[in-house]
């Protein structure tokens, strides 16, 4: 009896040492596993729109149906990189393109530069004899001058008193008929007609002021002189330029010098007439680099009979590049690249069997027709976002992972306010950048200016929230021609002067498309890339002001939209009154 409970007891201990030996140390295994799958942050998409992702159950953006929790993956993707379906790719509009591929125009050069009028052509009207202007007929600048025109009156002591010596000379002609000649010589020296000086002879009368005529033919370009000033012969009246031909002056990168030779072709765009081309060929390279803005000045010869061109206008010329060094360079298109201040960031496509995504900081050179080369970064053959860059870069930040406005990766939290019906869609953030340590290095003038075309913008998406066409295309104009007034010069800094000039075009091209659109649609259409141009201007320069970057998720056939406000409450100029409070502050740009 006593064996049986010895063999019980032993039972019951072995029972208990294996529970603590190996139930615990499973249990404890188990624990660790469950904590590990429930310590993955766990996000929240939609099962319509699986492009959305956020950290915390609510409402979609887009249709505003509850949101799923995403499948946790543990798919040891380095900080950098994330995945996307291709479910999502496809709804996002995602496209890429391999580099080095279908990019023949790469080995093109792009140009910018203005119209001028052809100094060769211009002349300096001057006075042909000295005295007080009486009266001046032509006082401002673009007055056409016609050869013979009566340009002023003048009172000329010197002339009272050389018709004084004619009339006297009249009366011993036939004595002195040297004297007679010599003082009738005078007048005609003076640019006296002959018909004017044979009305002194037969009216004995002195003429007090005089009329001057204009010797030269042209548009006034620039008056030297006001009614009552005094002149003396030869004194500069007025500059008068014919512009029957134009020069195309054209700024070149020093890098780029060696690329081109005179006698080149070229072919000139206008923004005033885009679907205008002008094949020309250079006949002017400077000897002289200016230093302040690191360019040479190129020039071509135009044509200009029939009076289109007007000194002023902004052109672009591109031409083919004369170096075989652009055979080997690598080059992205323009949609490609997203601006961080000094930073150029590509999202590169890794993976092929389940689309994997990675940022990556690449450094540019020149651009090149609708391109910008790669000097470091990026190797041919490597796929490469070119649409939907920025919804990329979005789905990155949402993810946690290093993104253009995240230098540092992790979840950048966001807060949902839920789905309050059609046009009353509302979501919040609290993100709050400040682009001062991103900022290109600008002066206060080139950003005071900046100012007066951003608020223009402004002004703009006012009255597309207003639905008041007039109004947006009214400020259009405006835009322009504050765009028109920024001094390019200030910009002493090489690659603030090269993004300017890239931006500069795409500013100009999406604002005269707007301006020229009467319908609202067709504005707003525009007004996204004008947007995007405006606010990545502001990004890079500054204009000392705080502005809010906003969103709307179904703008642009729910591909969503950004603009700019000076206020933090929504007021979306996409839809207007149909869906006045749709979208949400994405960024502070400060």
């Amino acid at each position: 009896m006593k064996n049986y409970i010895s063999y019980i007891i032993i039972l019951v201990i072995g029972l208990f040492l294996g529970w603590l030996l190996f139930g615990t140390s499973k249990d404890k295994k188990n624990t660790h596993t469950d904590e590990t799958v429930l310590g993955v942050d766990q996000m929240w998409t939609c099962s319509m729109h699986p492009q959305i992702m956020q950290p915390e159950p609510g409402d979609c953006p887009i249709c505003g149906m509850d949101l799923i929790p995403a499948e946790v993956k543990t798919d040891g993707l380095e900080a950098n990189q994330f995945k996307m379906t291709e479910n999502a790719m496809a709804l996002a509009n995602i496209e890429t393109s391999v580099v080095g591929e279908n990019q023949s125009s790469s080995n093109s050069m792009t140009l910018s530069g203005k119209i001028q009028a052809n100094d060769k052509s211009s002349a300096i009207q001057t006075a042909h004899f000295g005295g007080r202007i009486e009266v001046l007929n032509f006082k401002s600048e673009g007055e056409f001058v016609n050869n013979g025109a009566i340009i002023a009156s003048i009172y000329s002591p010197e002339l009272v008193t050389a018709q004084n010596e004619l009339i006297e000379a009249m009366d011993i002609k036939n004595e002195q008929p040297e004297l007679y000649n010599a003082v009738r010589n005078k007048l005609k020296f003076w640019k006296i007609s002959e018909k004017q000086i044979q009305q002194i002879e037969r009216t004995k009368i002195v003429v007090t002021n005089f009329n001057m005529y204009a010797n030269t033919k042209g548009y006034v370009e620039t008056v030297f002189v006001k009614e009552g000033n005094h002149v003396k012969e030869g004194a500069p009246l007025f500059k008068v330029a014919n512009l029957n031909s134009v020069w195309a002056q054209l700024d070149a990168y020093e890098q780029d010098v060696k690329k081109l030779s005179v006698g080149q072709n070229i072919s000139i765009s206008l923004n005033a007439y885009p679907d205008t081309n002008i094949d020309t060929k250079i006949d002017y390279i400077s000897p002289v680099l200016n230093d302040k803005t690191r360019t040479v000045s190129v020039r071509a010869t135009l044509n200009n009979l029939d009076g289109k061109l007007k000194p002023g206008m902004l052109i672009s010329a591109t031409t083919k590049a004369q170096s075989n060094d652009m055979k080997s360079t690598t080059s992205v298109p323009k949609s490609a690249v997203l601006w961080t201040g000094k930073r150029s960031i590509v999202y590169v496509k890794v993976s092929n069997k389940s689309p994997v995504f990675e940022l990556r900081e690449i450094e540019l050179g020149n651009a090149n027709e609708g391109y910008y080369v790669v000097l470091s970064g990026l190797k041919n053959g490597e796929e490469i976002v070119t649409n939907g860059t920025f919804t990329i870069d979005a789905a990155a930040q949402l993810n946690g992972k290093l993104s253009m406005m995240n230098k540092a990766g992790g979840k950048i939290m966001t807060g949902h306010e839920g789905h309050l019906g059609m046009g009353n869609l509302t979501t919040s953030t609290n993100v709050d950048f400040s682009k001062a340590d991103e900022r290109l290095d600008v002066s206060i003038d080139f950003q005071n200016q900046l100012k007066v075309v951003v608020e223009s913008y402004l002004l703009l998406k006012d009255n597309l929230v207003n639905d008041d066409t007039s109004g947006s295309i009214n400020h259009g104009k405006n835009l322009l021609a504050n765009l028109d007034r920024v001094d390019m010069k200030l910009l002493v800094d090489n690659d603030a002067h090269m993004q300017w000039m890239t931006l500069l075009k795409d500013i100009k091209t999406a604002a005269t498309s707007l301006s020229n659109e009467i319908e609202i649609e067709s504005q707003r259409n525009y007004f996204k890339p004008l947007s995007s141009s405006i606010t990545k201007a502001v990004e890079l320069f500054g204009i000392n002001q705080t502005l809010y970057s906003q969103f709307c998720p179904m703008a642009d056939n729910d591909k969503g939209a950004y603009w700019l406000s000076k206020e933090e409450e929504i007021f979306n100029p996409y839809f207007g009154d149909a869906m006045l409070k749709c979208g949400s502050v994405k960024q502070v740009i400060k």
